[in-house]
């Protein structure tokens, strides 16, 4: 890997020094062109060795056997104090500030230290001025020999998540320079943190919370939050202590001490009303000396500016002019009058923290950013005025100074100073002197310029801050960095810019193990390089894409499916997985006259004998005829298995799992049990031969049955040639309007067949007399002469063949003369039976037979 774009190994410089180097080669397009070469800065996370390139992304690979980091040593007191100093806002130019004294907080400290000694953690809940970093300043001097590793100073402004309070915590109490512990690694190594942990500006609770406090139960925590911070959960055991405002006196004490004189009495009764309206906050009465300081100057009310004779040059008028005090509205809000009353740079100052929403960047940037090599002295002149309140190593604009500046004009220019910021930091972040640990100082200011700034300055500010802060550990700003590069490269058009910053998002959700979103990533990031041919880019990418490739089989290999192993050979069926299968019924061979009475199946008494086989067998009476057979289906089991007699009825069965494939050796790969239980081209069994059964004897009650069924069939027969013969004899001559109807009504069922032909056997005399049957819709209801049919009673009617035309009954004339054959009407049958009178008509009015 071209690792410096033509610098050696020997002159890299991790730290980001401005030591001479080489001549370097031109850089890439949309590689912004820093004041020296590109710094490489190896790291190790978890079990990877990370290269932070700023040139073509950075590389990933695992950590080569013996290279592993060695157990890390905690640090002893006097680091523990350094690295705490360091963790202290910067030591502003100019005359030194006025410590402000501990307003009646006694009990407070004295409560919170004692809760502190026994282990117990605790909750400082107050509004935003109250005095929470104060009296957390005033409890770290009394906790400093509690714990065995001393009292560690954290921030959790802008943190939502355990995650990166976690790291600063290591990287505090440990030795571990470069090391990005893994998430398994990192919670071993704080479980042995036993500290008193004082974090301010907390902004999670619940089960974050719990989170946090459960990865280190060594540790006791000081938690200084506002009301509107959501409340731990109920089983954290946290100590509430409510921090309020102050007493008359008290804050009369502390406006005399800022304004450095006593208080008259139009000011005490002035800062009465005051106390009395901002319920007593320590910061409004801060601003007040702030505000009573500036009406001094400028009534000149010192004895030395009287005697003084106004120069030349000076701006300030010969003539005083009396400045009253200010209103109660003007002391309760005081941001604008106090801004009013400033210098220019810190006027400018202010604009600029408007714009990058509250974040006041580094007292050295200023003089940059404001034009005025003196602008460097605004930070301890608006800190003097309790316009801004430390927060971390940095500074922030105080509780409702914001919102009160943008009111009078002050964001107006919002969107210029913030190009402006993000030009100059994105100069700054680029400089070869700038080491990553200044970077993530200002890390809050940088984003804020990158979330205000144009597209184009946007993408210049990422690219040139993400290496620095991926390099300083800093992860949770590098990730956000990275996506708003990433935003705005897309609407910029910077495709090279784009596949850079998706590059880097695989690698660093690679490093923390988040594979989807690793392989999301870099698979988008290798497209974009494919098509701007950028080779590479597009190798680098391929490698890390292999990793999470190996990420992934490793723990497809960790997490086994259900079934990882075939049964084995002899062993017993009840060992393995049972599944249920439905094993087919298959009768047995009865052996008593019980059991083939009971074995026996059910048959209909309609159905009909052994004589009249043939005819039964179009009739749609067959129906009876299958439930009565039964087919014998072989059970589904093993070629090795032997048929087990199961009951008549069907059962279901535990069936051991057995695999598809024959093999002779035990398998010992994940394709070889999935192929022993999906194959690919699965090889038939073998075939099994049924065992051969003996016919059961017929039962005594089946043949019983079959005889009955018979002779009602034969009555029924019977009965209706009787019937039609009656009905012939009697008609004497066609009616002349309409059918004739008999007297005697009759019963009949709907017949289905047809009329057989003559090579029928004669019907046998009836046994006994069922109901006849509604004559079939497209048949004669007399029977032609000499013709008997055969009527088969069936459970459902059967349908005129539509091939076939309807047959013609002919009638014989009572006197002699020639027949007049006689036409019968058809009509759409039924499928209900119903109860006529014989040559009248159906319920529903259509006539059914003529006359």
């Amino acid at each position: 890997m071209d690792r410096t774009q033509g610098r050696t190994e020997q002159h890299e410089q991790p730290t980001g020094g401005s030591a001479p180097a080489a001549p370097t080669a031109p850089a890439t397009p949309g590689t912004p062109a820093a004041a020296g070469p590109a710094r490489v800065v190896s790291l190790t996370a978890g079990g990877f060795a990370l290269t932070v390139n700023p040139v073509d992304g950075s590389e990933i690979e695992p950590l080569r056997p013996g290279t592993e980091p060695a157990r890390p040593a905690k640090r002893d007191a006097a680091a523990r104090a350094a690295r705490t100093a360091a963790a202290r806002p910067p030591v502003l130019p100019g005359p030194a500030a006025l410590v402000r004294p501990l307003q009646a907080r006694e009990e407070e400290r004295e409560r919170l230290v004692r809760l502190l000694g026994r282990g117990r953690s605790v909750r400082l809940t107050g509004p935003s001025g109250s005095g929470r970093s104060a009296l957390l300043d005033a409890v770290a001097d009394r906790c400093a020999g509690l714990a065995p590793d001393g009292v560690v100073r954290l921030s959790g402004f802008g943190q939502q998540q355990p995650g990166e309070l976690l790291h600063a915590l290591y990287a505090t109490v440990y030795e571990a320079e470069r090391e990005r512990p893994g998430r398994i690694e990192l919670l071993a190594r704080v479980r042995e943190i036993g500290a008193v942990v004082l974090l301010d500006d907390l902004e999670m609770g619940a089960t974050a919370l719990d989170e946090l406090m459960r990865a280190t139960p060594e540790c006791a925590y000081l938690l200084a939050a506002t009301p509107d911070t959501r409340a731990p959960s109920d089983d954290s055991h946290i100590e509430e202590v409510f921090l309020g405002g102050l007493g008359k006196a008290d804050c009369l004490e502390l406006l005399e001490a800022g304004v450095g004189r006593p208080l008259t009495d139009e000011e005490i009764a002035w800062a009465g009303d005051l106390r009395f309206a901002s319920e007593g906050l320590p910061l409004r009465f801060v601003q007040a000396a702030a505000l009573l300081r500036q009406r001094d100057e400028l009534n000149h009310s010192d004895e030395d500016d009287e005697e003084e004779e106004p120069g030349v040059f000076e701006e300030r008028p010969r003539d005083a002019v009396h400045v009253p005090l200010p209103t109660l509205a003007e002391g309760a809000a005081p941001a604008e009058l106090l801004a009013s009353r400033v210098s220019e740079s810190a006027r400018a100052a202010l604009r600029i923290a408007c714009a990058l929403g509250g974040e006041l960047p580094h007292h050295a940037h200023l003089p940059a950013l404001v034009g005025d090599t003196h602008a460097d002295t605004a930070v301890a002149e608006l800190l003097a005025c309790g316009l801004l309140t430390p927060v971390g190593t940095r500074y922030r604009l105080a509780a409702g100074v914001a919102r009160q500046l943008e009111e009078v004009g002050y964001g107006d220019t919002a969107s210029e100073e913030a190009r402006t910021a993000a030009r100059h930091y994105a100069w700054w972040t680029g400089h070869a002197s700038v080491v990553p640990e200044r970077v993530a100082a200002e890390a809050d200011a940088v984003l804020a310029a990158l979330a205000g700034a144009d597209v184009v300055a946007a993408v210049l500010l990422a690219r040139t801050a993400a290496p620095a802060l991926a390099a300083s550990l800093h992860w949770e700003a590098w990730e956000r960095v990275l996506r708003s590069g990433a935003e705005a490269a897309r609407k910029a058009g910077e495709v090279a810019e784009q596949a850079y910053f998706h590059h880097e998002l695989g690698v660093l959700a690679l490093c923390e193990e988040r594979l989807d979103r690793a392989r999301a990533e870099l698979e988008t990031s290798i497209g974009l390089r494919g098509a701007l041919a950028d080779k590479r880019g597009t190798v680098a990418g391929r490698r890390a894409l292999a990793l999470v490739v190996d990420r992934e089989t490793a723990g497809a290999a960790v997490s086994p499916p259900l079934r990882l192993e075939a049964p084995a050979p002899g062993a017993p069926a009840a060992a393995p997985e049972a599944v249920t299968v439905a094993t087919p019924t298959t009768p047995t061979t009865p052996t008593t006259p019980a059991e083939r009475g009971a074995a026996a199946p059910r048959v209909a008494p309609s159905a009909s004998s052994a004589s009249s086989a043939s005819s039964t067998a179009s009739a749609p009476d067959s129906r009876a005829a299958s439930e009565a057979s039964t087919t014998r289906v072989p059970p589904v089991a093993p070629a090795a298995a032997p048929a087990v007699p199961v009951s008549a009825e069907a059962v279901t069965r535990m069936t051991p799992v057995v695999p598809v494939t024959a093999r002779s050796e035990t398998p010992t790969t994940l394709s070889e049990v999935f192929e022993d239980a999906f194959p690919l081209d699965p090889k038939p069994a073998p075939p099994t031969t049924p065992r051969p059964t003996a016919a059961p004897a017929p039962a005594p009650g089946r043949r019983r049955l079959v005889l009955l069924a018979g002779a009602g069939a034969l009555a029924v027969v019977a009965l209706g040639t009787v019937v039609s013969l009656a009905l012939s004899s009697s008609d004497s001559a066609p009616p002349a309007q309409g059918p004739a109807v008999t007297s005697t009504p009759t019963v009949t069922a709907p017949d289905p067949t047809v009329a057989n032909s003559g090579n029928d056997p004669a019907p046998e005399p009836p046994v006994s007399a069922p109901p006849a049957a509604t004559p079939e819709p497209g048949q004669s209801a007399a029977p032609t002469p000499g013709r008997s049919p055969v009527r088969t009673p069936s459970r459902r009617p059967s349908s005129t063949p539509p091939n076939s035309a309807p047959p013609t009954a002919v009638s014989p004339s009572p006197t002699g003369a020639q027949p007049t054959p006689t036409v019968t009407e058809t009509v759409t049958p039924s499928p209900s039976a119903t109860t006529t009178q014989t040559g009248t008509t159906t319920p529903a009015g259509s006539p059914v037979t003529g006359g």
